[in-house]
């Protein structure tokens, strides 16, 4: 078959859709010697994807035949309707993987399509809030459903949004989970640890969240429940917490910050270099997860794979992904339990070696090779068999 990638959203950065792309594409050549691929970039990845890196490199590895297209078509863009489109007609192809559902509402050619969660439906937020926005998010991702011939979600929890949201039948869904980079371990190395606290003035112990600011992640809360263990517990440490300060979400979380009088013990560090973000896991005395809603949550899996116990919210996929056991669940509503259940882990260290090994071991469940094999099997069971539309 001759195949083609939406890789506009292609990154290498360790979290979203980026990742997810950008592991496929690592992943899928180097299992799939037969199928053609065409893949379809904006500027600047355009540039960084190296085909000469993705081809194979041995005598014995695969080399799928591999071309890369500008395509410059931002999403919900007007260009995104017409050029896109137009690319994607013009390179003949026999499928088409849409990896976001931001697919040009005319293609009529067979497809399928990822759809990583459904927050907008449940967490429309203050990005793209106006009518204009919400009405082209249904149509999108309504169109790119229906016309898909399969639809692959990343967790059974997003499966199941689907089905009630838009009635999609089940037969017509593969849950495909994603994988955690190998390069997520624990360190022996306490000389990098430190070169780390150092680097973002932890000098105390410290509980860690990485990820964007929005309103489904659920910031406040986890603020008000950090403060309820400095006062109520006695925690002396920090609360990291990484990521773009969002300007839309930015001052809500710095005035609750401020309100709550624990502006000396949060350290926001903004985005965190590559290099830095493992060091920072392994530092961690635990890994606070207070998100209202995912498709599929990765960070939680990265510190399971750094050796780093995990406190997460009993929501969504949270514990589908995490299992049962190997973390400690709280409601997210409720700062009281977020707080009582983060002090369970962090004060009882025969609770904490359980998490650890318990979380190395599911963790090595999911991996991006195996995802890559999965999705595969999915292009070629479309071709072979003709799934439903």
């Amino acid at each position: 078959m001759r195949i083609g990638i939406d890789c506009r959203m292609y990154s290498s950065d360790f979290t979203g859709i980026g990742r997810y792309v950008y592991e496929l594409t690592e992943n899928l050549f180097k299992v799939d010697d037969k199928n053609e691929y065409v893949l379809f970039f904006n500027a600047p990845e355009y540039k960084k994807f190296k085909l000469t890196e993705h081809v194979g490199t041995s005598k014995n590895a695969p080399k799928p035949k591999v071309e890369k297209v500008l395509v410059n078509a931002p999403h919900y863009s007007i260009k995104e309707q017409t050029r896109f489109l137009h690319l994607l007609n013009k390179a003949h192809l026999d499928l088409m993987h849409f990896t976001h559902f931001n697919a040009p509402i005319l293609y009529n050619k067979p497809s399928i399509v990822t759809i990583h969660d459904l927050t907008l439906n449940f967490f429309p937020g203050k990005k793209m809030s106006g009518p204009f926005h919400r009405a082209a998010y249904q149509l999108t991702l309504k169109n790119a459903v229906k016309k898909a011939r399969k639809v692959i979600t990343v967790s059974q929890n997003t499966k199941k949004d689907l089905q009630i949201l838009l009635k999609t039948p089940s037969n017509k869904i593969e849950v495909i989970y994603e994988g955690v980079h190998e390069k997520f371990k624990p360190l022996h190395d306490p000389q990098a640890v430190q070169e780390v606290k150092t680097k973002y003035r932890l000098d105390k112990p410290y509980l860690l969240y990485t990820g964007v600011w929005r309103s489904h992640k659920n910031l406040p809360t986890l603020l008000k429940a950090f403060h309820i263990l400095k006062n109520d517990y006695g925690f002396d440490g920090h609360l990291v917490i990484t990521g773009r300060k969002d300007p839309l979400y930015a001052p809500d979380i710095i005035k609750e910050t401020l309100s709550l009088k624990i502006d000396d013990e949060v350290i926001f560090t903004g985005l965190v270099k590559e290099e830095d973000l493992v060091p920072l896991y392994n530092g961690a005395l635990a890994y606070v997860f207070p998100s209202l809603y995912e498709g599929f949550g990765l960070s939680p899996l990265e510190a399971m794979q750094c050796g780093i116990p995990v406190v997460a919210a009993a929501s969504s996929c949270i514990p589908e992904v995490c299992g049962e056991d190997n973390a400690v669940y709280f409601d997210p509503t409720c700062p009281n339990e977020m707080a009582e259940k983060i002090f369970s882990v962090i004060s009882d260290e025969s609770l904490r070696e359980r998490l650890i090994a318990r979380g190395l071991a599911h963790v090595k469940k999911f991996s991006w090779a195996k995802m890559a094999r999965e999705t595969l099997a999915v292009y070629n069971g479309v071709s072979s068999t003709g799934a439903p539309c």
